[in-house]
């Protein structure tokens, strides 16, 4: 470990570059949530670890005061569980701690930051919650549906089997009258809900929603011919988005012009942040981002970074931060003539990786993304249609 927390990466601008976006910077606040998603990532949700607020101003203390380990200009303090709206007492005091110490420490982060918090939407109505909306205006907070009930509810159950669209859905309206204009949520498609694509966004969109976030899950649980599925509702997606003419005001990032052409060595990035956001767990454990912990992972041990009490250790961190997409892609990924978009999971690659490595991408979604490729060229010839129609 370094020999103070105050001390910097030595060359860690060398690796950095001229980095203008914000810091992301995650506190796991429990892993317990009140939802068992089938197609969850966190694979072993528990009530057993919850953050006290002295390990989240520890965690705070050594962001803050090492500023030039972390000299972005802004920064967004992100809540994340399990389901972190169990804990909002502590979001509560973490919100206000950040403020003091960044008034105290006349850190530029004190006027430029961001709150953001991702839940199931289930306790969003509650006292604490909403008091918590008032009192920061800087607090952003994202609630994931999956369509209509009969959709929604294959896959988001609570922990007894039941159901959860009722109460996801009773959250909405309040939701997006606190949020006008800037409402956005989070779609995810597994082999049970993928028929139904087409169904879920239309019917997200119709709730007044018109930003969707929608992604394939990275792992491994599609079936032959899913590809198939994939495209075809992805047209009857476009269908529905210009026989209701939504294709101008509303977005569904399965559609988006930037996919599906070759790559070159010049656009050689890693597709994730991994190593350039700081995740921090329960008991004050540092991680390259939250899927490297142990209860997100199914094969390998949690692979930590640092912790509270002796910082970051450099020799941990440079593997994360040499990454790109060639060096942990195999050749038919990187001479892939339609390789542009196609995403990975950083820490999925590190859990099904044959040894410990970093350095081995998992690509189970490569079907679906040519499929994916195929229909949004369709989706974009339409567009440039509809557009030199109307002048």
């Amino acid at each position: 470990m370094t020999d103070s927390p105050k001390r910097p990466f030595p060359g860690m601008q060398l690796y950095r570059g001229e980095n203008t976006l914000p810091k992301n910077i995650t506190f796991i606040v429990t892993e317990e949530c009140n939802f068992r998603c089938t197609y969850c990532y966190l694979v072993h949700k528990n009530a057993r670890h919850r953050m006290s607020f002295e390990v989240a101003k520890a965690a705070i203390d050594y962001v803050l005061e090492a500023r030039e380990l972390f000299p972005e200009p802004e920064v967004i303090w992100d809540f994340i569980g399990g389901e972190p709206l169990l804990e909002i007492d502590l979001i509560d005091q973490i919100i206000e701690y950040t403020k003091l110490r960044t008034y105290e420490l006349d850190h530029p982060w004190f006027m430029r930051h961001n709150y953001s918090i991702t839940t199931n939407g289930s306790l969003y109505h509650t006292d604490k919650v909403q008091r918590l909306i008032r009192e920061n205006n800087s607090v952003g907070i994202g609630i994931t549906i999956d369509g209509p009930k009969h959709v929604h509810d294959l896959a988001r159950v609570y922990k007894n089997g039941s159901g959860t669209h009722a109460d996801v859905l009773a959250n909405i309206p309040l939701w997006l009258k606190q949020r006008p204009g800037n409402s956005g949520t989070k779609v995810t498609i597994a082999h049970e809900n993928l028929p139904h694509l087409a169904e879920m966004i239309l019917y997200v969109f119709g709730l007044g929603i018109k930003e969707v976030n929608a992604n394939c899950v990275f792992e491994q649980v599609w079936h032959e011919g899913d590809d198939l599925i994939l495209e075809q509702q992805l047209d009857k997606l476009a269908d529905g988005m210009f026989a209701q003419n939504l294709w101008r005001t509303h977005n569904c990032t399965f559609f988006s012009r930037g996919i599906g052409q070759p790559q070159g060595m010049d656009d050689n990035g890693n597709w994730c942040g991994s190593g350039f956001m700081l995740a921090i767990d329960t008991m004050g454990n540092f991680y390259p981002c939250n899927r490297f912990l142990g209860f997100s992972l199914e094969k390998r041990k949690e692979r930590m970074i640092g912790n509270i009490h002796d910082g970051i250790d450099i020799n941990i961190m440079r593997p994360f931060l040499a990454l790109t997409r060639t060096s942990q892609s195999s050749q038919e990924c990187i001479d892939c003539e339609v390789s542009r978009g196609c995403a990975w999971c950083q820490g999925l690659n590190y859990d099904e990786a044959d040894t410990s490595t970093i350095y081995q991408r998992v690509t189970y979604i490569c079907e679906m993304h040519k499929a994916r490729v195929r229909a949004n060229k369709r989706f974009w010839e339409r567009v440039v249609e509809a557009e030199r129609k109307q002048g």
